[in-house]
C-alpha cells in the first residue's frame, strides 16, 4: 500500500462523493470536499448528516482530524494533487444524455488547474465521454492531457443502503488517457482500494459501469415480464426464483418490483442506448427492457384498482408503504413511487404514504406529508401497497391490521397469515 498522503478535492457531495471522502480521510488523506448546494455545505459545516447511510455522529467523526475542509468555493482545487467528479448525470426531457453538472463541474475546475493535477470522472456517462468532451475542455487552458495534466475515468461503485462490503473492498476500475495518465491515478486510488482494476482506455472503464447496469435493467425486466405472466397462472414467481436459486451454478437470482428507479440502472443504459444509435446500432433488449420497466407503475395500479373491485374508487383509501427507490435510503431519484402515487390519484383514490426516511413528496403539484403507521391508520385504509421494502418496517402489525395487502417486494413473506396479501 502507498503510505505517501495526497491532497483530494472531491466535487459533487452526494451518495457517491461523500462516502469516497470518507475513505480517503480514514486512509490519512486530505479532502477538499466541494458542492454548488449549499444546504449540503451548512449541513456538513454544522456536522449534520443529509443521506441516510451517515449518522451525524459519522459526520462528526470525518472531521476529527481537522483534515476535511468543505466549501461551495472551487478555489481548494489549486491546492489538491487530483480533483474526483462525482456529480450526477441524468437524462434531459428527451430521454438523453445531460452532461450539464459534469461540464459545469469542469468548467470551474479549469482556472485552478495546475501542471502534474489529475482530473478523474467518476459520474455514470456514456463511453467517450471523458475523451471526447472533457479533454477538449481541459486542454482548452492550453495545458496538454497526458503532458501537463493527467486525466482517468473510474467509474464509482456505490450500493446505497446495502453496505455489503466496505467500500475499501470493492475493486476499482480504472482506465487512464494516456500510460501516465493511468499510472498516477492508480498510485492514488491504490492508496485507499484494495484491488484496482486497470483497464485499457477511459472507453473501456465508461462502458464496464454501462455494462453492469444494462445487465441488471434487462433482467429485472425480465423478471416483471414474468411477474405478468406468473400472475395469470397463478404462479408465486418469487417462490420459483428461490427455488431456482438452490442450482449452484448458471443462475443469478434477479427479482421483480414496481419499477426500477435510482441513479444508475433506469439511466445508464440509456445513456449507451443513445450513442449506439451514432453507430446506426439498435440495442434491442435495452429498448425492450425500458419499456417493460417504463411500463411497471402501470400495471401495480390495475393490481391496485383490480383488487379494489367493488367500491367506487372515489371512496378507497390507499396507504403506500414505502416512497424511495430502494430500501434503507432516503433517496427519490427516479422512484417509481411517485407515478404510481400519482396515477392512483388520478382515478380519485385518497392515498396516503408512509416512509421512515421521508416526511414529504410533490406529486402532480401537491404536498403530501407522510403518514403515521398507527393501527388506526392501517385499519382505516381499504389496502396497503408496498413499494419499498425499508428494513424498520413491522410487517407482521401492519398484516395483522390491514384489510389488504398488495406487496410489490415480497416483504410479507415471513408473514404467517396471507389469505389477504398479493404479492406482485
Amino acid at each position: 500500500m502507498n503510505q505517501k498522503r495526497f491532497h483530494i478535492a472531491i466535487v459533487g457531495l452526494g451518495y457517491v462523493g461523500l462516502p469516497l471522502a470518507q475513505l480517503f480521510l480514514e486512509k490519512g488523506h486530505t479532502v477538499y470536499g466541494i458542492d454548488v448546494d449549499s444546504s449540503k455545505i451548512q449541513k456538513l459545516q454544522h456536522r449534520q448528516s443529509y443521506l441516510s447511510d451517515f449518522s451525524a455522529k459519522e459526520i462528526r467523526r470525518l472531521f476529527a482530524d481537522g483534515t476535511f475542509h468543505v466549501s461551495e468555493s472551487f478555489d481548494a482545487v489549486g491546492q489538491a494533487d487530483a480533483v474526483i467528479i462525482c456529480v450526477p448525470t441524468p437524462l434531459d426531457q428527451d430521454s438523453k444524455p445531460d452532461l450539464t453538472y459534469v461540464k459545469h463541474a469542469v468548467r470551474n475546475i479549469m482556472p485552478h488547474l495546475h501542471k502534474g493535477h489529475l482530473v478523474v470522472l467518476e459520474s455514470s456517462t456514456y463511453p467517450g465521454t471523458t475523451e471526447e468532451e472533457l479533454q477538449p475542455l481541459i486542454e482548452s487552458t492550453g495545458m496538454v492531457v497526458g503532458v501537463d495534466v493527467h486525466l482517468a475515468y473510474s467509474p464509482e461503485r456505490i450500493d446505497p443502503g446495502a453496505r455489503r462490503s466496505p467500500l475499501h473492498e470493492i475493486p476499482k476500475v480504472l482506465g487512464g488517457v494516456s500510460g501516465q495518465c493511468t499510472s498516477y491515478a492508480k498510485q492514488i486510488y491504490e492508496s485507499v482500494f484494495q484491488n484496482v482494476v486497470v483497464v485499457s482506455s477511459p472507453r473501456v472503464a465508461e462502458f464496464t459501469k454501462i455494462l453492469e447496469n444494462c445487465q441488471r435493467l434487462v433482467n429485472i425486466s425480465f423478471m416483471n415480464e414474468l411477474a405478468m405472466m406468473c400472475e395469470k397462472m397463478n404462479i408465486n414467481l418469487w417462490e420459483a426464483i428461490d427455488a431456482a436459486s438452490t442450482k449452484p451454478y448458471g443462475f443469478t437470482p434477479y427479482y421483480p418490483g414496481p419499477g426500477i428507479g435510482g441513479h444508475c440502472i433506469p439511466v445508464d443504459p440509456l445513456y449507451l442506448l443513445w450513442k449506439a444509435k451514432q453507430y446506426d446500432v439498435d440495442l434491442q433488449f435495452i429498448e425492450v427492457a425500458h419499456k417493460v420497466n417504463e411500463g411497471m407503475p402501470e400495471y401495480v395500479v390495475q393490481r391496485v384498482t383490480h383488487s379494489l373491485a367493488g367500491k367506487p374508487l372515489n371512496e378507497c383509501g390507499v396507504l403506500v408503504i414505502g416512497v424511495t427507490y430502494k430500501k434503507d435510503v432516503n433517496d427519490l431519484r427516479e422512484s417509481t413511487a411517485i407515478p404510481i402515487i400519482e396515477k392512483l390519484m388520478k382515478l380519485g383514490i385518497k392515498v396516503s404514504f408512509h416512509d421512515p426516511y421521508i416526511q414529504e413528496i410533490r406529486v402532480g403539484g401537491q404536498l403530501l406529508k407522510g403518514s403515521s403507521l398507527t393501527k388506526r391508520n392501517i385499519e382505516q385504509q381499504d389496502c396497503v401497497l408496498i413499494l419499498t421494502d425499508h428494513s424498520a418496517i413491522p410487517y407482521e402489525g401492519v398484516a395483522a391490521h390491514a384489510n389488504l395487502v398488495i406487496d410489490t417486494r415480497n416483504a410479507m413473506k415471513h408473514v404467517s397469515e396471507r389469505d389477504h396479501i398479493v404479492t406482485i
